[in-house]
């Protein structure tokens, strides 16, 4: 087994992915507060050629070091906006036909596993606060919601974990079980 050079990976230029279809999500950072997440998601979003992430609320923004350090140039490749409060860009989303999902334990969740995204939908994933989660306000303006099964002790991972594990399912779920 001999590992791939960056050259035979044949990644794409950011101008080739900019033209690229998207996957049809967009990530809802809500209130997030570590860089290093935010950097973290924007890493994830383009690997998985995610449409565009809203940064909401105290959601730092780019240029900034420390989302560079984690996001290795992925805030030049996937779209992003800002907006000073979260219901704003649900509003915005829904008016653009989007399902919005909190991904967050709530009573009446959809366990991952379960969730079935439709080909023909697009959806909007809404990530909270390290700590506090998606907030409530934003809890209810959401469709659905859409929870990590977990057995630890914890009760929740960390934010960029979450995003990396349900982008990817909903990614294979999507691009692979067809």
């Amino acid at each position: 087994m001999r590992k791939l050079t960056n050259e035979e990976l044949n990644r794409l230029s950011v101008e080739e992915f900019k033209k690229t279809s998207k996957t049809p999500v967009v990530v809802i950072l809500d209130n997030v507060r570590s860089l290093n997440n935010i950097g973290s998601v924007f890493r994830t979003s383009d690997c998985l050629g995610i449409e565009r992430i809203c940064l909401c609320g105290i959601t730092a923004t780019p240029p900034n070091k420390d989302i560079h350090k984690t996001a290795l140039g992925a805030t030049e490749s996937v779209d992003w906006k800002y907006y000073a409060n979260t219901m704003e860009a649900i509003n915005e989303l829904r008016a653009s036909g989007y399902t919005i999902a909190a991904i967050e334990q709530v009573e009446q969740s959809i366990s991952l596993q379960n969730f079935e995204p439709k080909a023909n939908e697009r959806y909007a994933l809404v990530f909270g606060h390290e700590v506090n989660g998606v907030d409530q306000q934003v809890v209810d303006a959401c469709d659905i919601s859409i929870e990590i099964p977990q057995v630890g002790t914890k009760h929740s991972f960390n934010i960029s974990v979450s995003a990396g594990i349900v982008l990817w399912d909903i990614f294979s779920k999507l691009n692979f079980c067809k």
